[in-house]
């Protein structure tokens, strides 16, 4: 079993927001939108952030796969 984060991307297109805008919402850095695109191992803070910032829980922008 590993993550998906394919979840946000749709959800950043649902909300008509690119990465650029969901950086600035939420302060996570370049470094951390790049390793959502590679589905690696991310903080449970950016991944708060993230919410928080998209106004959803976290079973919105994760899957296991």
């Amino acid at each position: 079993m590993c993550i998906s984060y394919n979840k946000p991307w749709v959800m950043l297109i649902d909300k008509n927001m690119n990465k650029q805008d969901l950086k600035n919402a939420s302060g996570i850095s370049s470094v951390s939108i790049a390793k959502l695109g590679k589905d690696d191992n991310i903080t449970t803070d950016i991944l708060l952030r993230i919410c928080k910032a998209l106004n959803c829980d976290i079973s919105n922008i994760i899957e296991i796969a």
